[in-house]
């Protein structure tokens, strides 16, 4: 049996993992970010927080994290596998589908931000070298926290969504040379800042070249021996091995665990083995960065802010005015609506985690000291904090955009009140201008509405009948002519597809009403909200593939077309079977359009 004093020795390990089993399920039943919980954990249990009284109390020294050196270990692995999973959600094929936003607005806020707050540090009398690492810290956002919120919302489609998405893809890609740079800094001390840059962009242009050339050599064979054993248990080895062996390899270079493993993750993203690495590791994901986060709490040091709550709060109102005020032109020049551009930079405004890394980083290698790194992270924690606050005031701030600044009277003007029978089309991306061109083709009379000004004005310059408005609001359904409707289909990809359904029910309990539906267990609830029918994109999709490959495999178009029908009939009538009910309520729907001809 161990005794006391070994068992000590697991204390801080049992509290972040006591951390993370409360954290976890809690933090998001309050609609709080995970991430919040474990930098607050860990401010409120690190060494600068209660963590101080250890020494005087026995108790308290059971309950806070004293072993920083320990726990710094365990954060470091965490940035190795942080940058691990950015690099395996990258891709070349990603990169290119959003490089006019990635590259071209997402480089050019981070080149700015980097500039104009690092101009602000120097102003404010830091030296060169320091006032150029603030800078490009501060300039960074949170990726964790703002694509967790996006997400949550179901919004990573949207605008705002793909747009921050691709700024943050941006910010990503920055990180590695600013890892490099603050080192090359802390090594070149009182040298030439620029000559620390050249130093930099060399010393990572050549470990990129080294580890891709040796991870292009090496990762296929390696994860196809893997999976050819059919062991779950050396697939998992073999991830582990190339996500920390790469950050050893590249240590071991004189350069950051981080470049390696981040070089790793972009390489294993062109590979065959992408989604079973994902899904391998995807368990341990939410840990490790918890445990990351905590480490990141425990750096913030709440008697620095307690003890200059002005300054703290001046520094963390210049930032947030000086990113927002750099972003919004920035979007509006890449097109973007007043109200998409003003969400976004609310959004992108506070600091990131990235902030901790960088300024811990130059603060161990004296390039900062150690008082201003206290007061940047303090501003930074805090406005990490204020995230879902910003988030929510960005949302209502769009709201109020759209509608006071339309933008030309196409998006100010009313469905007409004509009594006429027509579909109405909710929705107006990808699949409603789809959903119009058919109707088109087959002269079916539509109206169209969408809550994107920018799309209204764009498609009323081309003619097409939209209008904007929010089709869950029973007014405007009724304004758009939902009684005399001859049917109602719902392109919509977001959570607002149940509350236009709930809508169009609660004043039409008769009319034909087609939703989209991501999946088969959201196609089973709309069946159960009573849509006549849906279309689950899962299972569409994998009736499409199935057909392109009977085709390609010689079978005749018309028995593979009868067959994918077939098909598709059955999943629909086993859908509306487990929704309970939904059979009957549909089929009476289609009898009694079958009918009404006769009857007239």
């Amino acid at each position: 049996m161990a005794g006391s004093a070994d068992i000590y020795v697991f204390k801080d390990a049992l509290i972040v993992l006591g951390t993370a089993a409360i954290v976890a399920p809690v933090m998001p039943r309050l609609k709080v970010s995970p991430v919040l919980g474990y930098l607050a954990v860990g401010a409120m249990l690190g060494p600068h927080g209660l963590g101080r009284l250890a020494e005087q109390s026995r108790i308290v020294d059971w309950f806070t994290v004293t072993g920083e050196r320990q726990m710094e270990f365990i954060g470091d692995l965490g940035i190795v596998f942080l940058l691990f999973f950015i690099g395996l959600e990258l891709s070349m094929r990603r990169l290119l589908t959003l490089r006019r936003l990635v590259f071209g607005l997402g480089g050019l806020q981070t080149g700015l931000g980097t500039v104009v707050l690092s101009l602000a540090a120097l102003w404010l009398g830091q030296p060169p070298a320091a006032a150029l690492v603030i800078g490009a810290c501060l300039a960074l956002s949170s990726t964790a926290i703002v694509m967790e919120l996006l997400s949550g919302q179901r919004r990573m489609m949207s605008n705002t969504g793909r747009t921050s998405f691709a700024i943050l893809l941006a910010q990503d890609l920055a990180v590695v040379p600013l890892l490099l740079l603050i080192g090359a800094l802390g090594a070149n001390s009182g040298g030439s800042v620029w000559l620390g840059i050249g130093q930099a962009l060399v010393e990572a242009a050549i470990a990129i070249a080294v580890i891709a050339v040796v991870g292009r050599l090496i990762l296929r064979p390696l994860f196809r021996l893997a999976a050819g054993t059919d062991n779950p248990e050396f697939f998992m080895a073999a991830t582990l091995l190339v996500a920390v062996g790469s950050g050893v390899i590249a240590a071991f270079a004189g350069l950051s665990m981080a470049l390696g493993t981040f070089i790793a993750g972009l390489l294993l993203a062109e590979t065959e083995y992408r989604r079973a690495v994902e899904a391998m590791i995807d368990p341990f994901r939410r840990l490790l960065l918890g445990v990351f986060f905590f480490s990141v709490g425990m750096h913030v040091d709440l008697q620095f802010i307690w003890r200059e709550p002005l300054l703290v709060l001046a520094g963390l109102a210049a930032m947030l005015a000086l990113k927002t005020l750099l972003l919004v032109p920035l979007c509006r020049l890449w097109g973007m609506t007043w109200g998409t551009s003003a969400e976004v930079s609310l959004l992108l405004a506070p600091g990131g985690e990235f902030a901790f890394i960088g300024i811990g980083l130059a603060a161990t290698l004296k390039v900062i000291e150690s008082g201003v790194a206290s007061g940047v992270l303090a501003v930074v924690s805090l406005s990490m904090v204020l995230l879902p606050l910003l988030s929510l005031g960005g949302r209502r701030l769009a709201e109020k955009l759209r509608q006071a600044i339309p933008g030309t009277a196409a998006a100010t003007l009313l469905p007409p009140d004509d009594h006429a029978k027509r579909v109405i089309v909710v929705g107006h991306g990808r699949v409603g201008q789809l959903v119009c061109d058919l109707l088109d083709q087959h002269a079916i009379p539509y109206i169209a509405c969408d809550r994107d000004v920018a799309i209204v004005e764009r498609w009323r310059g081309l003619g097409r009948s939209i209008y904007f408005g929010d089709a869950s609001n029973a007014m405007y359904l009724r304004r758009c002519g939902v009684d005399d409707a001859l049917g109602v289909i719902v392109t919509l990809d977001t959570v607002a597809v149940d509350d236009v359904v709930r809508a169009v029910r609660a004043r039409r309990p008769d009319v034909m009403l087609v939703a989209r539906a991501h999946d088969a267990q959201h196609a089973r609830h709309l069946y159960m909200l009573k849509v006549t029918d849906t279309v689950p994109e899962t299972i569409e999709a994998s009736l499409q593939l199935a057909e392109s490959a009977l085709v390609g495999l010689g079978v005749p178009m018309g028995l593979v077309i009868a067959s994918i029908h077939e098909r598709r009939e059955t999943i629909r009538h086993e859908l509306q079977v487990a929704a309970g009910g939904a059979v009957s309520f549909t089929e009476q729907i289609r009898r009694a359009r079958r009918d009404k001809p006769a009857k007239l």
